[in-house]
């Protein structure tokens, strides 16, 4: 076991190793303030620095962007005092930090936020982050602008809480991820569905908008759902010419997930599952790529590493059930 040991520096970050734990929405929060509980979690998974990188659950950039009760915002200054002490617990620790950022779009409930549910065009999401049956709005031009007004503002707060970068999330049929599908995307305009660079046009906005706030050196990371995993969704052919774009538009580390499927793929338990996917990308790309997806022994963490399946592993639900697991496998 070598590869997983080694370090990798991204952009301006160096990491100790590959092992990355993933975001997982805690719903710890009334609210979205961080609270003693949510501090003492990072603290407990992060014990030790054994882990590379953390990335945070998603946090809201608006209010009507909330995808749960209990998620916490990254939405408003007054969040930052918060989020920079879970920066501080993480660092302390001796492990690598970013947050990832999230609108939910369609995937939102007006139960929770008590406004209209916005989206890319007024389709339900039949995915299994749609859990509602109220009709989403699709989204004007103006809507579209204050959204990445909205990203760009949680970056700079990111920063600010001294975050060692951020992640834009575009996976699990959330909003952006909303943009990509061929499920959820039917507009006929510049965000439309005629052609990919189309489809990621809000994520090349975002990103523009995000860069020209955080500035070069600062790491800006995407999680895409490549690949729907359903029929008419996105392929994974469709994730390789993203995330080639992505690359372009000026991304410097990409997360692979699923699409309008969620974090799992339905009838597939094997270690690794999304594999098929990251493999395609990391030869089509340079940056690195993140692998996630029902992995929990560590030798096989290394061998998808020596198989330039990815560059990075991601380690969930082994480390949400014990939170010594990254201190036992890296020092097997």
């Amino acid at each position: 076991m070598n590869k997983i040991k080694e370090p990798i520096k991204i952009n301006q970050v160096l990491l100790k190793n590959r092992l990355v734990m993933p975001p997982m929405a805690t719903s710890k929060t009334s609210d979205g303030y961080v609270n003693q509980e949510i501090l003492d979690y990072y603290s407990e998974k992060s014990a030790g620095g054994y882990i590379g990188l953390i990335i945070t659950e998603h946090s809201y950039v608006n209010h009507q962007g909330i995808a749960n009760m209990g998620q916490v915002s990254i939405s408003r200054d007054t969040d930052v005092a918060g989020l920079a002490k879970v920066v501080e617990v993480i660092h302390k620790n001796g492990s690598k930090v970013i947050a990832q950022i999230n609108h939910a779009g369609s995937a939102a409930r007006r139960k929770v936020t008590g406004m209209e549910t916005l989206s890319a065009s007024a389709i339900l999401n039949t995915g299994m982050t749609g859990r509602n049956s109220e009709l989403p709005t699709a989204m004007s031009s103006e809507q579209i602008q204050l959204v990445i007004q909205d990203f760009t503002a949680a970056s700079r707060r990111a920063k600010e809480a001294g975050y060692d970068g951020v992640e834009i999330h575009s996976a699990h049929g959330y909003l952006l991820n909303q943009f990509y599908s061929p499920l959820t995307n039917k507009r006929e305009d510049e965000y439309g569905i005629s052609s990919m660079e189309n489809r990621l046009r809000l994520h090349k906005e975002i990103i523009q908008s995000v860069r020209a706030e955080v500035g070069e050196d600062y790491l800006v990371a995407l999680r895409l759902g490549g690949c729907d995993y359903m029929e008419g969704g996105s392929t994974i052919e469709d994730s390789v010419k993203a995330a080639r774009l992505l690359e372009s538009y000026g991304i410097d580390l990409l997360d692979i997930s699923g699409g309008l499927n969620g974090y799992v793929i339905p009838k597939r338990k094997e270690s690794g599952y999304f594999s098929d996917m990251t493999g395609q990308i990391k030869r089509e790309v340079s940056i690195p790529v993140i692998l996630t997806g029902g992995i929990t022994d560590i030798d096989h963490a290394d061998r998808l590493i020596e198989n330039g399946r990815a560059d990075l592993i991601g380690i969930g639900r082994a480390i949400l059930k014990d939170s010594l697991w990254a201190m036992k496998a890296m020092k097997e």
